[in-house]
């Protein structure tokens, strides 16, 4: 697939999920390099929803190492456990966060996001990175975004193998 996107315009979320996700899968199956395609599929979510920040964590022992993202500067490092991404990639589940200040131990890496959603991606069944979504809006996010960001990262770990760093 060329380097380009179709979107929808004044559609619900569902129908630009379902429109976008196709597009995806069939951009990462063409790429073998990991950080090409992670970096297009940030690029892909900010430009189709508008999302204020939209990136990948990698497990990289005891922390999440920022990788490709859209969006303000990051925090760089998060540890097993803590915040959001972190406690999604210890409890190896999708989070979904109405209010980010309701959230304990949450880390403010940008003062601006409201509302988060995280979703692991696995090898194996072990988490090897995050996907972690911010908006500056407070419940931004909920199971529509969950289920198809789900599908999104099983598209993105029946690729692992082909990638290349």
């Amino acid at each position: 697939m060329a380097e380009h996107l179709s979107t929808l315009t004044a559609s619900s979320r569902e129908e630009q999920y379902q429109h976008l996700l196709p597009q995806l899968k069939a951009l990462i199956e063409g790429e073998p390099d990991a950080i090409a395609n992670y970096a297009n599929i940030a690029a892909a979510l900010k430009q189709t929803f508008g999302f204020f920040w939209v990136g990948f964590y990698f497990a990289k022992g005891e922390e999440l190492v920022l990788g490709p993202f859209q969006g303000t500067i990051a925090c760089t490092r998060i540890k097993y456990g803590k915040g959001v991404c972190g406690t999604a990639w210890k409890e190896n589940r999708t989070i979904i966060v109405p209010d980010v200040e309701q959230f304990e131990g949450h880390i403010a890496c940008d003062s601006a996001s409201r509302s988060e959603i995280v979703v692991p991606i696995r090898r194996n069944s072990k988490v090897v990175a995050i996907l972690d979504i911010d908006s500056e809006h407070l419940a931004h996010f909920d199971e529509i975004d969950g289920g198809y960001l789900e599908i999104l990262a099983c598209i993105i770990e029946a690729n692992l193998d082909k990638y290349s760093v």
